[in-house]
């Protein structure tokens, strides 16, 4: 093995074209032999370069629609040669294979192709063989071989050979090396997932195939002593959080991110719908209000706990207004989150140098399927998204009293937010506004008193005469087990109940609310989040 090997003969073949031309014109002034296929050496002799077709290599013409043309001996022995084994070098002499330093190749569009809605067969036909095959074989022999798959990287590899009088180090090769085999492997896994789920309609394949290209470091994971990182999919994929454009502020941690994402999802949920404001805290909502106008909203969300919201994250389902930023801006936030923003509101966050400003353009649909993906020790937890949902067809009403129309309006709102908070989960709702969340308690009881204890001290700091819970609905993410989390909603005032149902006890909850005089609807479906 040596470090630098002189690049004498080059074999390009690329899918996109991007700074061809350039990167020929510089090898060729470098006396560097260019062997190519197809488009690729269409292009360069169009240039005015001399290309050699790889059909002289191997003495066999392109064939099969140009699916096979480089899968030959002559070209995989040029590339795979160990150049200083003798048994090698009088393999290669005898059937006249030349060494091959330098492979440029880039891969079909399978991605592109994919993403655009093709048919069956033209997907099947943008899935490369012959270039992954190159790839690979370049790869391995680092020692010998530079490979390089990605125009981004073209101005690398001709500053390094400026750098070193038309050679290539064998640090540049071995990194070349380790994108190439990342790059391969990021093809196949898009290639499986496809066959998998869209062709096959497979939910859980017998290999899953993950993949991601990095995106940035972070300053670091939840605590300064973890390194983190974002990765997005390589693949057609759902536009979200990670491709927002960042207007102003410090850079995003890893915190910002999860926090971010939470309140987006759950903005998500109103898309379409009038002015809504959501404010997470660590994950979980601490306060969400829908309005007649946004700057309406935010007062309705932020003073469900205005505690909570000090140092949040905001997310709003339309173009962010001056009024309403400037409101935002008077007490401290970390993250903004918006599908867009106006100028007057973009001026008033300019003045608050450190707040993140992120800009989405839209709003996922909050229905949309998919895989979420927790590692535990040994093993990874894969299962759908939460993208259940109910209406007011799937109500049960259950008690004696059946909910008012206001009410059943109250209990759908408590309970699209509640599926977005930490079980166990207990939301207040009344006019479209959280009136108190309890999120992430070891039993709903204390969930139901921690969110009335909320909404009294709201009540108290703003001097209205009653808290928000009085007349209230109320959400459970998952089933009474007992009648005192319900009992504890309706010591806080609220009228109605929204819960799935399904305990061994629902007799006795049922029996409770009578008692009480609560309406009480069931869902059939649960939304636990742990």
């Amino acid at each position: 093995m040596t470090d630098t090997v002189q690049i004498r003969r080059a074999l390009l073949s690329v899918s996109d074209k991007t700074g061809l031309v350039e990167l020929g014109k510089v090898l060729d002034a470098r006396g560097v032999e260019l062997v190519s296929t197809g488009g690729t050496a269409k292009t360069l002799r169009d240039a005015g370069l001399t290309v050699k077709d790889v059909s002289e290599l191997t003495g066999f013409p392109e064939m099969m629609d140009g699916r096979v043309k480089t899968l030959h001996p002559t070209v995989h022995g040029g590339l795979l040669a160990v150049r200083d084994n003798p048994e090698h070098a009088a393999a290669m002499e005898e059937h006249a294979i030349g060494a091959i330093d330098l492979v440029v190749v880039n891969l079909y569009p399978f991605e592109a192709t994919v993403a655009k809605g093709a048919d069956r067969d033209t997907v099947i036909e943008n899935i490369d063989i012959g270039g992954p095959s190159m790839v690979r074989s370049a790869a391995k022999n680092h020692a010998y071989v530079t490979i390089v798959t990605d125009p981004a990287d073209y101005a690398g590899l001709l500053a390094e050979l400026d750098a070193t009088d038309g050679a290539t180090t064998l640090a540049f090769r071995k990194l070349m090396a380790a994108r190439a085999f990342a790059q391969t492997a990021a093809y196949d896994s898009m290639i499986s997932q496809w066959f998998a789920f869209a062709d096959q309609g497979v939910q859980f394949p017998e290999m899953l195939a993950v993949n991601g290209r990095l995106t940035t470091e972070l300053r670091y994971g939840e605590n300064p002593h973890q390194k983190a990182a974002l990765y997005t999919p390589a693949g057609p994929f759902t536009k979200g959080l990670a491709q927002a454009e960042q207007v102003q502020g410090k850079e995003l941690s890893y915190n910002n991110y999860n926090d971010a994402d939470a309140a987006f999802e759950l903005v998500a949920e109103f898309k379409g719908a009038k002015p809504a404001v959501v404010i997470v805290k660590h994950a979980n909502p601490c306060g969400v209000a829908q309005a007649d106008t946004l700057l309406d909203a935010w007062h309705g969300a932020l003073e469900c706990d205005d505690v909570s919201a000090f140092g949040g994250i905001v997310a709003v389902n339309q173009v962010l207004d001056g009024p309403t930023a400037e409101a935002i801006c008077r007490i401290f936030t970390e993250v903004v989150v918006a599908p867009d923003a106006d100028e007057e509101a973009r001026a008033f966050f300019a003045k608050k140098k450190n707040l993140r400003l992120l800009l989405t353009g839209e709003l996922p649909n909050p229905r949309r399927a998919g895989l979420t993906v927790k590692p535990i020790t040994g093993g990874l937890l894969v299962q759908g998204r939460d993208s259940g949902a109910i209406g007011l067809d799937d109500l049960k009403v259950v008690t004696e009293r059946a909910p008012t129309d206001q009410e059943l309006t109250d209990c759908l709102f408590a309970w699209t937010v509640a599926r977005h908070v930490k079980s166990n989960a207990i939301v207040y709702a009344k006019d479209g506004v959280t009136a108190g969340i309890g999120a992430g308690q070891m039993n709903r009881r204390d969930s139901s008193r921690i969110a009335a204890m909320k909404a009294a001290e709201s009540a108290e700091k703003f001097g209205w005469a009653q808290a928000r819970t009085v007349g209230s609905a109320v959400a459970s993410d998952a089933f009474f087990p007992f009648a005192d989390g319900l009992l504890a909603a309706a010591e806080a005032g609220a009228t109605a109940v929204i819960q799935p149902g399904g305990s061994i006890r629902d007799d006795e909850v049922i029996a409770a609310a009578n008692e009480a005089g609560l309406a009480m609807v069931f869902t059939g479906m649960r939304h636990f989040r742990h």
